[in-house]
């Protein structure tokens, strides 16, 4: 559920959970009682797990400040497996 925040003309901003598109546009303040004016303030996102957040951080770093590579290019693999497949089967299949 989204957290709405309201400002009181006496007391100071405080927030109220409600339901989405729930929360109206005036709130009786829970400690004075006058009625206090919903605000439009910028979404509470939280932080992703740990790995997360490194992908992200290093996702944003790389537009400014990308990794050189210093090697040459990686020697290519020599494939153990046969190109082909052994499966009778697919001697049935068409042909390119």
């Amino acid at each position: 559920m989204p957290i709405y925040e309201y400002r009181c003309p006496r007391c100071d901003v405080y927030e109220i959970i409600r339901a989405l598109g729930a929360a109206p546009d005036a709130e009786d303040c829970p400690t004075c009682g006058q009625p206090a004016r919903r605000l439009i303030s910028a979404p509470h996102l939280s932080r992703t797990n740990t790995p997360s957040s490194r992908l992200i951080d290093a996702a944003e770093r790389s537009a400014t400040e990308p990794d050189v590579i210093t090697g040459g290019i990686p020697p290519s693999r020599v494939r153990s497996t046969p190109t082909y497949s052994s499966n009778p089967l697919s001697r049935k299949l068409p042909r390119p």
